[in-house]
């Protein structure tokens, strides 16, 4: 394994246990994203994601579901619309 993978490997895993919410919704949409998504964050991506993950859970809630409604700089509108995509395959199991 590359030391560049080994990093990104690493890095996931730290992520996805900062990913474990005390909200439901969030927690699952999180852990799908992390699974799903991650590997194809940029660099710019994976930092946003990091400080996105030091909101309390409501406001990052209403950020992830206001996706496509409000401006955002562009490296967080592509982890938004990451996340989007997880909270719809959420609602779609539901369903």
């Amino acid at each position: 394994m590359l030391n560049a993978e080994i990093m990104q490997d690493a890095e996931q895993r730290r992520l996805a246990w900062r990913c474990r919410r005390g909200m439901l919704e969030l927690d699952i949409v999180l852990q799908r994203f992390i699974k799903e998504q991650f590997g194809g964050l940029t660099l710019a991506e994976m930092e946003v994601f990091d400080e996105m993950l030091e909101l309390p859970d409501g406001d990052f809630w209403a950020m992830i579901q206001s996706v496509g409604r409000v401006k955002h700089e562009v490296a967080l509108e592509g982890v938004l619309q990451k996340l989007s995509l997880a909270s719809a395959q959420k609602q779609q199991e539901e369903a």
